[in-house]
């Protein structure tokens, strides 16, 4: 467990950008160090803004984009090519635009295909794509991602992990089905809290005044099931990037008057 580092910046486009540019930096080094780089990518508007930001960036082509794996954290399980679901977003805001190798772009399955709409059985596709992904040295179920990208709801949610629903108490599974979601659609798929736990590093990304109440919880030493922010961790870094909007009601101490 790596204790939360916080990065505070003055807005929310200005976070987007300086993300962007750090997970160019941290692909290209895991590609010289291992040959690859395997990200674990979100949705929401902060996650589908770094992506956005990463599209134009000048150090855009410093990446190789054959050797990159694509992942996501959780998906609102409705068919294939629907505008909600979050592979569309990623595509229409970076993935259709760089030279990516189909077969290492991992989307969990949509609703009305193979596994018709239960999300139990969708979940447990993924499950064994993530386990056959996984190598010796990754010591686990699934591969030890270089970076897992996570959106923080306002009411402390991460991937498709709500308070107090059956989904963050799970410890045994890597991947589960959800319903009854307190947000639409109600039926998801979702990395639970101990695959994001096997992440190198995991980045929790918040901006705006409306996750402010969120940020301060989950960094307030809240438990997981009410704050599922709070148990979400990397094996060697853990990193909040935050505008100061939702920063805003964090003690100052907390984080260095040069991350504002």
């Amino acid at each position: 467990m790596s204790a939360p580092q916080i990065v505070v910046h003055r807005d929310k486009e200005l976070m987007a950008q300086a993300a962007a540019a750090r997970l160019i930096t941290k692909i290209v080094d895991a590609q010289a160090a291992r040959g690859s780089a395997s990200v674990v990518l979100t949705g929401g508007r902060n996650g589908n803004g770094l992506l956005a930001a990463l599209a134009t960036a000048p150090a855009r082509d410093a990446v190789d984009w054959s050797r990159l794996d694509l992942w996501w954290g959780d998906e609102r399980f409705l068919p294939d090519g629907d505008p909600e679901r979050n592979v569309t977003q990623a595509r229409e805001a970076l993935l259709d635009s760089v030279p990516l190798d189909p077969a290492r772009v991992h989307p969990m399955p949509p609703a009305s295909g193979p596994y018709g709409n239960d999300a139990d059985a969708a979940a447990e596709a993924y499950a064994a794509e993530l386990a056959a992904a996984a190598r010796p040295e990754d010591h686990g179920p699934v591969p030890a991602f270089d970076v897992l990208l996570l959106g923080v709801g306002p009411d402390t949610h991460v991937a498709s992990l709500f308070p107090e629903l059956p989904g963050v108490r799970e410890t045994e599974r890597t991947v589960v089905g959800v319903r009854g979601a307190p947000k639409p659609p109600p039926n998801r798929v979702s990395l639970t809290l101990p695959a994001i736990r096997a992440a190198r590093e995991v980045w929790l990304l918040a901006a705006g005044e409306d996750k402010a109440n969120a940020v301060a919880l989950a960094l307030s030493g809240a438990g997981e099931i009410q704050a599922p922010a709070a148990g979400a961790y990397g094996r060697s870094r853990t990193l909040w990037l935050l505008d100061a909007a939702a920063a805003a009601l964090l003690p100052r101490d907390l984080y260095p008057p040069a991350t504002s």
